[in-house]
C-alpha cells in the first residue's frame, strides 16, 4: 500500500498553493496601482476644463445675442 501523509503535498496541492500565491500577489499589485491614481488632481483638472468650455460657449453665444437688437 501507498503511504500517504498529510505533510507531503501532491502535485494538485502544490499547484493550488502556487495559484493562490500568484493571485494574492496580483490583488496586492492592483491595490497598490489604485492607490497611485491622483484623483484630486484629476478632479481639479476636470472642473477647470468644464469651466473653460462653459466660458467659451458663453463667449461664443454673446455675439449672437447682440445681433437680435439691430
Amino acid at each position: 500500500m501507498t503511504d500517504k501523509t498529510e505533510d507531503a503535498p501532491n502535485e494538485i496541492v502544490a499547484a493550488v498553493h502556487e495559484v493562490t500565491s500568484r493571485s494574492e500577489a496580483l490583488v496586492k499589485a492592483a491595490a497598490d496601482r489604485s492607490k497611485r491614481w491622483p484623483l484630486a488632481k484629476i478632479g481639479l483638472g476636470v472642473g477647470i476644463g468644464s469651466a473653460a468650455i462653459a466660458g467659451a460657449v458663453l463667449f461664443a453665444n454673446r455675439s449672437k445675442d447682440g445681433d437680435k437688437d439691430r
